[in-house]
């Protein structure tokens, strides 16, 4: 059994989907959670289990560094927030392009630069970045914005873990396949307008896994609490696939 005691965890895009996994479990593992997102509904749900909870949009930087000022330093910090693009290279705005690594990319930057100090004087701690999949380790249909997005943040879990290993800091990203989510079920519902019914492009995202199912939030959580666990302390650097025999 993973175990957080004591450890002060924060956590973006905690609202719905793997970031409320992650809040949720790490609450139950014994962290002081503190659980942001742009929207209250799933938040609500966490503060009734004594969540720290506050609304923080991570684009915008003077709020990421008005958030930070204003809490106790942290043990783990885990970026769960992002934004899912789709679209070919040709498809894609400008707007959409800067949009995927504002939520994707640029959101991390902002919240590591305000929290690494903290860890530092904390004696070190865990960062865990969502990064997917879809990204430098496996190109996907229609995934121009996400993928370049999400193969920099595996570059910048690279880079941190590097910089700040002497301090005791570790950085390590996460590379999920098809995870069932609500942002999963939007996709759905768009596929089910093409297809005929949603049973039908529940079935068409089926199919295209090896094991024949979606993966669950729980089963990411698990990952990413080892990882900010002491269990987890030898492993930095890197991008931890999970992706149902995607790429096997």
């Amino acid at each position: 059994m993973i175990s957080l005691q004591e450890k002060r965890i924060f956590i973006s895009g905690s609202a719905a989907g793997m970031g409320y996994s992650v809040a949720r479990l790490a609450a139950a593992a014994g962290a002081q959670v503190y659980a942001t997102d742009l929207v209250s509904d799933g938040l609500e749900n966490l503060a009734q289990d004594g969540v720290h909870t506050a609304l923080l949009d991570v684009t915008i930087h003077k709020d990421v560094q008005a958030y930070f000022a204003d809490q106790p330093d942290f043990d783990g910090i885990v970026n769960m927030a992002g934004w899912v693009h789709h679209g070919t290279l040709t498809q894609t705005s400008i707007e959409n392009w800067h949009r995927s690594f504002a939520v994707n990319l640029d959101s991390m930057f902002y919240v590591l630069q305000a929290a690494i100090p903290g860890l530092i004087r904390k004696g070190g701690g865990s960062i865990v970045n969502m990064a997917s999949l879809a990204s430098s380790v496996k190109g996907f249909p229609f995934r121009a914005g996400y993928s370049a997005s999400k193969a920099a943040v595996i570059g910048l879990t690279k880079s941190v873990a590097v910089d700040y290993m002497a301090d005791g800091i570790r950085c390590n990203a996460i590379c999920p396949g098809t995870i069932e989510t609500p942002s999963l079920h939007g996709r759905m519902a768009a596929m089910a307008e093409k297809l005929g019914s949603a049973e039908k492009a529940r079935d068409w995202f089926v199919s295209r896994q090896p094991m024949g199912r979606l993966g669950q939030p729980d089963e990411i959580t698990a990952l990413i609490l080892y990882l900010l666990s002491d269990a987890g302390a030898y492993a930095t650097g890197q991008p931890f696939i999970v992706d149902g025999g995607t790429i096997a």
